[in-house]
């Protein structure tokens, strides 16, 4: 059996899960307690673990991650919120130069099971500072494994593998999937780090997609079909560990391939994959792979701005139209 669960709702069902499971687990942020999260992604948590568990912080990110990292350290699995994974810039240093690198420092003497959830993206009029995709900053630092969820189902089951995970994790939720519906199994729900998920099936073409950019290509997929291009579609889910074998199986079942990006074109995830496709698939290949991305400017808060910015069905569907022979 399932239960039908908003993405916000997925959140809170995922933390709850392992929270039950294991006393070490506890969350810490910004209004994660007694306002139930500035996205609603944490309601009842105060109510139903206390406040040894779920933890209110002053407005200090660096505050917030440096905590979670004492705490790791020293036997705890904490589950730290940055409010918007904008902020990650201002406790970057603690990331990217501390939390990322002290397994390897120690030699394996020291790890860190920690999680660090964010609301990620754009699509909701936030503005520049509060709209960003930044998950290709996380793929790029060694000793990050790095997770973008499309779909409450596996919000659940990832948050479960994440927190479950030896090494520091950044997930990434994604703030316009947040009201999306979708199917979550009743019982424990566990996924797999480093598991892609082919959603839809064609011979034409593969799509891959991470989070919010998923349900774009799947609608273009479908009006595709209408127009007699079937489209492989992808959800990558994880980027690090990257599942490097699913990626290139579907590659080479359909020989044309495009990723879409939220992230900024230069530097995207969408590049490394393209690369590793060219070297391991390139005979596979029947055309040069083709990135549909958000354009390499700050994001726009204006609707039109932003929508003419991001991916979008239509764009992906005129793309595909127009490079497809």
């Amino acid at each position: 059996m399932a239960q039908l669960m908003t993405y916000r709702e997925a959140v809170a069902y995922g933390l709850v899960q392992e929270m039950e499971r294991d006393d070490t687990v506890y969350l810490i942020g910004e209004d994660v307690a007694a306002a139930g999260g500035v996205f609603k992604t944490t309601p009842g948590l105060l109510e139903r673990f206390g406040a040894r568990r779920v933890r209110d912080t002053p407005i200090s990110e660096e505050a917030i991650v440096g905590a979670t990292m004492g705490a790791a350290m020293n036997g705890l699995r904490p589950v730290a919120e940055i409010m918007f994974s904008d902020f990650l810039a201002t406790c970057w240093d603690l990331v990217a130069n501390q939390i990322a690198k002290t397994r390897y420092m120690t030699d394996g003497q020291v790890t860190l099971p920690l999680v660090i959830r964010t609301a990620n993206g754009g699509g909701v009029r936030f503005g520049a500072q509060h709209s960003q995709s930044l998950e290709n900053w996380a793929m790029s630092v060694p000793g990050l494994k790095v997770v973008a969820p499309s779909t409450p189902r596996d919000v659940v089951a990832l948050m479960a593998a994440s927190i479950r995970d030896p090494d520091p994790v950044v997930f990434f939720e994604h703030k316009a999937l947040f009201a999306n519906k979708g199917p979550v199994p009743d019982g424990e729900v566990v996924g797999q780090l480093g598991k892609a998920a082919v959603v839809r099936s064609g011979s034409d073409a593969t799509i891959l997609a991470l989070a919010a950019m998923v349900p774009q290509a799947l609608a273009a997929a479908d009006e595709l079909s209408s127009r007699g291009i079937e489209a492989t579609v992808v959800d990558v889910r994880c980027l690090v560990p990257l599942d490097t074998q699913t990626i290139l199986a579907a590659a080479a079942g359909t020989g044309r391939v495009y990723t879409v990006e939220e992230n900024p074109r230069l530097c995207g995830w969408g590049a490394e994959v393209v690369s590793i496709i060219a070297e391991e698939a390139f005979y596979d290949l029947d055309a040069p792979i083709v990135r549909i991305t958000t354009d390499h400017i700050p994001l726009p808060s204006a609707d039109i701005l932003e929508d003419a910015t991001i991916p979008s069905a239509a764009r992906i569907v005129e793309t595909l139209e127009t490079t497809l022979d």
